[in-house]
């Protein structure tokens, strides 16, 4: 039988024990360096603070590290291989290692994987491009394994009052939960860059006009341009766009029956003129044929036949077979479906109606976590209903329904049963604004930073913003641009830098200041590797100089970086 004395006993020690739980959990952990988002430039940024000797905490606000490099964009975007250096360069090795091991290839052997027509590497390439997303998941832990980094998942930061600051220093951030991190500096990391808004630095998202920066690429784009400043090749409103002669209305010829979903009311805007338009979002779908690992396109719940009528049109205004309906691209199916490892793929928007939910994203850069949720998820459901309309509606041809329904999501990749990913492609959301302003000037060799701490190599690059009717009457997207042509160009350190006056520990590496369409060549998974983990490297050395962002010597930085094997000119091979 329990005595008096056992029983006080017992309830002394889980009083005892509740309260260390309790002071454990409301403690302030500290850290030299906390990185809020666990995306690629995240886990570059904590892996290179580890390898100089910092404590590092990883804040991710979802259950994922790796943001798109493990959520589906497993077809890497360089444009120049021989500006990929460092971590990132570290990255693509491993994925080679990785799939060097016969044992990594289940659904295929590794001679039967050809991408684009090619084999996985070229001859004497030290790293390899492609991969699925749960080896670049794998890969990331695997570097991070002999760190010391600390991850912590599911922490959204406050962005009422969650930045405590004391002049122009943050001490501490704290999340919705009421966790606390303090540390001696900060990285965003995120695609949003949601520490640096609440921090109050300055920053902008959507269009600016061509006439603020003397650009010619930026603001709306509804007409061909032809050649940019220094002769750029530049396609935009020809691609992804629609067939000529799709009617926009409920009833064709009949405007009083309203237009059909996802059409703005009234024209584009004026050429070159801003806006706060985002360029359109999607999921990079990982898709696969196999029978054994494929989850077959189910119609989802709340499926609208009419959100897709466009699609519908857009076949049947084909002027001859369908399989010349594109110059370009897949003439069957609006879709880019690049070959991954084990017979899988990172599938990817192409042409006029597509995987792109074009103007359903404006909201998201400002919206509250629960407003982002919604607009996930109303993203989801759109290409679930435009997969299994592809697949299987008797309004798409028979030929392309044939393609399409051999497809369908993995078994084996994300943690949802559907098989698709957490991670939506978010192609640009907030931009910092500092006292360097990255340009078209930038990309096009124009002007050239003199303090760069990466190379970008991509193309200007952006989806489609916003959809419309024409004034012959049709409906057209607007947005893209295709702007090609141009050498690796240096980023500026003081674009992942605050203005001075505003925050002097905080380092933005992946919503760099820029234009918008500047932003469209940085903003590749590559980069934001090389940016976090200059970062981390400027974080570091300000930390040990007791320096702040500002007055770091940028000899300093510059030293280490080329020490560290970061690329910082282009030397033509």
């Amino acid at each position: 039988m329990l005595s008096i004395k056992n029983f006080l006993g017992i309830i002394l020690t889980l009083i005892f024990f509740s309260t260390i739980q309790f002071d454990a959990k409301s403690q302030t952990l500290e850290y030299d360096i906390v990185i809020y988002g666990g995306t690629s430039a995240g886990i570059a940024s904590a892996i290179q603070s580890s390898r100089m000797g910092k404590s590092v905490l990883v804040v991710e606000p979802s259950s994922r590290i790796g943001g798109l490099t493990t959520g589906g964009l497993g077809q890497t975007d360089i444009g120049n291989k021989q500006a990929i250096g460092g971590i990132s360069r570290e990255f693509y090795q491993n994925i080679k290692k990785y799939y060097d091991n016969p044992a990594n290839w289940k659904w295929q052997t590794s001679s039967d994987y050809r991408d684009g027509g090619q084999t996985r590497t070229a001859e004497g390439e030290d790293a390899m491009w492609t991969f699925e997303p749960s080896t670049a998941l794998k890969v990331y832990e695997e570097m991070m394994a002999p760190e010391k980094i600390d991850v912590v998942y599911k922490q959204q930061i406050n962005r009422e009052n969650g930045v405590k600051k004391q002049g122009q220093k943050i001490v501490e951030i704290e999340m919705e939960s009421g966790e606390k991190y303090r540390g001696k500096m900060f990285i965003d990391a995120t695609y949003e860059g949601d520490l640096m808004a609440t921090a109050g630095v300055t920053y902008t998202y959507g269009r600016e006009s061509n006439k603020e920066y003397g650009e010619t690429l930026n603001g709306v784009q509804a007409n061909d341009i032809g050649m940019t400043l220094k002769r750029t090749i530049s396609l935009n409103s020809h691609h992804h766009n629609f067939i000529d002669g799709v009617d926009p209305y409920v009833v064709k010829g009949d405007p009083s029956s309203g237009l059909l979903p996802f059409i703005v009311e009234g024209g584009p805007g004026i050429d070159g003129h801003g806006d706060k338009g985002i360029q359109a979002y999607c999921f990079r779908m990982t898709l696969t044929d196999h029978p054994e690992n494929r989850i077959p396109f189910k119609k989802p719940d709340g499926y609208n036949e009419l959100e897709y009528e466009l699609l519908f049109r857009n076949y049947e205004a084909a002027d001859g077979p369908i399989e010349e309906m594109y110059s370009y691209g897949d003439p069957l199916v609006p879709w880019i479906n690049s070959k991954m490892p084990n017979r899988k793929t990172d599938t990817n928007n192409q042409k006029g109606f597509s995987t792109d939910f074009i103007g359903q994203n404006w909201d998201y850069p400002e919206a509250s976590y629960k407003e982002r949720e919604n607009i996930i998820e109303r993203h989801r459901r759109y290409q679930q209903g435009l997969m299994w309309t592809l697949a299987y509606h008797p309004r798409i041809p028979e030929k392309v329904r044939n393609v399409v329904s051999k497809w369908g999501t993995c078994k084996d990749e994300y943690e949802r049963e559907d098989g698709w990913q957490q991670q939506l492609y978010i192609r640009e959301a907030r931009r910092m604004i500092s006292d360097y302003v990255m340009t078209q000037h930038n990309c096009e060799g124009l002007e050239v930073a003199e303090d760069p701490i990466s190379l970008a190599a991509y193309g200007m690059d952006s989806h489609q913003v916003q959809r419309y009717v024409d004034a012959n009457g049709y409906v057209q997207n607007e947005g893209n641009v295709e702007a090609h042509g141009f050498s690796p160009y240096p980023i500026s350190y003081r674009s992942i830098i605050p203005k001075k006056g505003e925050c002097n520990n905080l380092l933005v590496p992946v919503c760099v200041s820029s234009t918008h369409i500047a932003f469209g060549s940085i903003r590749m998974e590559p980069v934001f590797m090389i940016l976090g983990q200059s970062a981390a490297t400027a974080a570091a050395l300000a930390i040990e100089n007791g320096a702040d962002v500002h007055s770091l010597d940028y000899n300093i930085l510059k030293t280490r970086l080329l020490k560290d094997k970061q690329i910082l000119a282009h030397e033509p091979k």
